[in-house]
């Protein structure tokens, strides 16, 4: 099982509650439904990385990436907004982890439940120290004067030749390869700088 999950209501007549409508009608706001498909799409890839990072098969984690969807929705009456969707869905998924593993628990290479619990808090911190750099990795490209950001950004773009990239430079291929080398140096240090100033690195 692969891809993109969209988690739809999964029994007539049930919402997150599972409560029952009269006439066995679903029983869903609407607005809730969609509140959390915009969150559950904005923060698919982050959740699914995290699985992936606790799961050593791509096939097992597929699978759990479906079941965690289901239980996220079905516990989204209880999601609070001010804690932060990506970490309430990787505490979610932590303890589906924990219970796949548990079921698993004859598999002589599976993890020990604590071992598995300590890698997803440590996966989950690493996932806002990312963030933290993704965020200083767009403050600085947007330091960058425009011709040298969108060189950057189409060099990066799979759509792109890199050699259609370089002729656009002016450069030979390897010149672009090397003016690219630079600008990776010269982002990383501006990410370091900004990590230092903000008591990060």
């Amino acid at each position: 099982m692969s891809g993109g999950v969209c988690p739809i209501v999964t029994r007539v007549g049930e919402g997150p509650r599972g409560g029952r409508s009269a006439g066995g009608t679903i029983a869903v706001d609407d607005s809730r439904h969609a509140e959390f498909l915009r969150l559950f799409t904005a923060h698919e890839q982050a959740i699914r990385a995290h699985v992936r990072r606790l799961v050593p098969l791509r096939s097992d984690a597929d699978d759990l990436m479906q079941e965690i969807a289901v239980v996220l929705w079905r516990k989204f009456a209880d999601f609070r907004s001010d804690a932060g969707f990506r970490p309430w869905a990787f505490g979610v998924a932590k303890y589906e982890i924990l219970a796949w593993r548990r079921d698993r628990a004859r598999d002589r290479v599976a993890l020990s439940g604590e071992i598995v619990a300590v890698l997803a808090d440590e996966s989950a911190c690493d996932d806002a120290r990312l963030g933290r750099h993704r965020e200083f990795l767009d403050l600085c490209i947007g330091k960058l004067d425009r011709g040298q950001r969108e060189l950057l950004l189409a060099a990066y773009d799979p759509a792109v030749r890199i050699h259609d990239v370089a002729a656009r430079s002016g450069r030979s291929v390897g010149g672009f390869y090397q003016w690219l080398h630079r600008m990776r140096r010269l982002l990383l240090d501006c990410i370091e700088a900004e990590l230092r100033r903000s008591g990060e690195a």
